[in-house]
């Protein structure tokens, strides 16, 4: 209901309600004096008996009127008592109170807007409380694990360095040595993962927008990976109902997003022997879909909701031995949703599925309008 509509429901009802109230005062007025008309004639004006009169008329009128008001506006003062009521518990933090919403004039309208702040409330207390406990996840994590590889760094660097180290033979050497950078390498990405994740979760990456070929950048993506594959001893297939398709997105950050899940599907799909990348585009709809799919390991389906938060380990054992750093695919999530897509993903004995939708015709603008 506008509230024109309201502010004249309630005058209408308030007029109503005086005018039947006068009305009935009158009646019942007309009555008493007419009444006491007839005492007067019979009795005469005895000890004051005309002014005893005229005041108990005048008095009864005012009770009267106001008791018949108060009857017929009893309910509006009930509903303005239950409103005072579920904001004051709103203002103490009781976000759970509600208010019956009875009618549809406007004590119903507030008693809905009342409501629905309340749940907006709750919300955002929810928001809040969430956004605080992941920064003390994310602290946790950042220090849990850094911490791991510098361990190991400083480890193996103490032996190398230390008393004993004219003890090592070259081969030990060596070998710490490869341990020591390699641990060092997973530093690094890590840092370098934590830096992307976080410029993309606060809005700090600016996005350069242009025509990008998606089936040419997959063909791309995957061929550079190959020494990646072979080392798994994983073959590879890209099928597209389309040879080409251009579509507007930042390259850089697509890329980032479809090399972290063929990474992701390399690192999980060994058992499986081959990774799929499915391209599928109906000409002239406004959506491309890519699905990368491996056969590897399975994904429990209670941890499916849980995979694109940050540092979330399906399998805590194998992404150690993998060297993840569970970053990959919250970092894919961000970009995905920086351009307006959704990603999704299954599992089961059929397959490991994450599945892209992106707009081909994306719009920067409106798009920061709409998340916004």
């Amino acid at each position: 209901m506008k509230n024109n509509e309201i502010a004249k429901t309630y005058k209408t009802r308030f007029v109503i309600s005086l005018i039947i109230s006068a009305f009935i005062t009158c009646i019942v007025e007309s009555l008493l004096i007419f009444n006491i008309g007839r005492l007067i004639s019979v009795f005469g004006n005895a000890s004051g008996f005309t002014e005893v009169g005229i005041l108990l008329a005048v008095f009864s009128a005012v009770l009267l009127f106001s008791a018949v008001f108060y009857l017929m506006q009893r309910r509006s003062i009930r509903y303005i008592g239950e409103l005072s009521e579920t904001m004051e518990d709103l203002a103490h933090g009781n976000f759970d109170r509600k208010v019956e919403v009875d009618g549809n004039d406007e004590f119903s309208q507030m008693a809905e807007n009342l409501n629905s702040l309340g749940e907006d409330l709750k919300a955002l207390l929810e928001i809040e409380r969430e956004a605080e406990k992941s920064k003390t996840d994310l602290i946790t994590n950042i220090a849990h694990d850094l911490r791991t590889p510098l361990t190991s760094i400083i480890g193996y660097l103490e032996l190398l360095s230390g008393k004993n180290s004219s003890l090592l033979s070259e081969s030990q050497k060596q070998k710490y040595l490869t341990i020591a950078f390699n641990k060092a390498k997973r530093l690094e990405q890590l840092i370098n993962d934590l830096f992307d994740f976080t410029k993309l979760s606060y809005g700090k990456m600016t996005m350069k927008v242009s025509y990008v070929d998606i089936v040419k950048l997959l063909e791309q993506l995957l061929e550079e990976a190959y020494p990646n594959f072979v080392e798994k001893g994983l073959s590879y297939e890209l099928k597209t109902n389309v040879p080409s398709l251009e579509i507007m997105a930042d390259g850089g950050l697509i890329a980032r997003l479809f090399d972290n899940l063929i990474g992701n599907a390399i690192k999980y799909g060994a058992d499986g022997k081959k990774v799929v990348v499915r391209i599928i585009a109906d000409i002239p709809a406004d959506v491309v879909e890519v699905r990368v799919i491996n056969y590897g390991f399975t994904i429990d389906e209670k941890d499916l909701p849980l995979i694109f938060n940050k540092f979330y380990r399906a399998d805590k054992a194998r992404s150690t031995q993998t060297g993840g750093t569970g970053l990959g695919l919250a970092i894919a999530k961000d970009i995905v949703t920086m351009h307006g897509g959704t990603i999704s993903a299954k599992s089961d004995l059929n397959g490991t599925v994450f599945t892209v939708r992106l707009k081909i015709n994306f719009d920067k603008n409106s798009e920061n309008l709409r998340r916004a």
